[in-house]
């Protein structure tokens, strides 16, 4: 008789991908974050909260983050990212009708207590954390900014903006009313508000 055939040895178990586990971890713990400071308020939140609603342990937290404050801007920062990386202001070859629009959304989102509280909470930890201050200015604000400047710069060239026009200065002048209300609660953040905003800037700032 012919030697019986062995049998397949069996397949090693698959090795878990840790890169998945923390990453999904990482956006577990970020999501708990934005959420919980929308529920609860800026002064209730803690780590601990954190850690048990995304399932994990404090250590993990202190791990990749030092207070609730970095957590919370990553939380932001994770919210900004688009999902092709390409995000860019809307240019439908009118600057004033794709600025309403652009202030008309901000308004909508402030308007969202699930936003507007961690917004309002992240904004505190900057004005008293020089550190988180340089990081957002760094990895969050410059980015978006650089955004707001390119949609203005194609204004710009296209003969809509002043050509010595100061595209900072610009964004200054256009969203900053709005941060400014909505952030010292100095009246309310309306949709006629920010066309106005948009009007009275573009007076000032068209080419002649």
């Amino acid at each position: 008789m012919p030697p019986a055939k062995k049998s397949p040895a069996p397949a090693a178990p698959a090795r878990p991908n840790s890169a998945r586990r923390s990453e999904a971890s990482r956006r577990a713990i970020l999501t708990a974050a934005f959420e919980l400071a929308g529920e609860l308020g800026y002064a209730k939140l803690s780590i601990e909260a954190i850690a048990a609603r995304a399932g994990v342990g404090k250590q993990t937290i202190y791990r990749w983050w030092p207070t609730k404050g970095a957590v919370l801007f990553d939380a932001f920062l994770m919210l900004s990212e688009g999902p092709d990386g390409d995000a860019e202001l809307p240019d439908t070859g009118d600057i004033e009708a794709d600025l309403k629009t652009v202030l008309r959304a901000t308004v909508e989102e402030l308007a969202d207590p699930r936003i507007a509280e961690p917004m309002r909470a992240l904004s505190t930890e900057i004005a008293h954390d020089p550190q988180l201050a340089a990081l957002y200015a760094e990895r969050l604000d410059e980015p978006v900014r650089e955004l707001k400047r390119a949609r203005l710069r194609k204004a710009q060239q296209a003969g809509q903006l002043a050509a010595d026009l100061d595209l900072d200065v610009a964004v200054d002048a256009i969203w900053g009313p709005l941060l400014n209300r909505w952030l010292l609660r100095t009246g309310p953040v309306t949709t006629a508000y920010t066309d106005a905003v948009v009007e009275t800037a573009l007076r000032g700032l068209r080419a002649s």
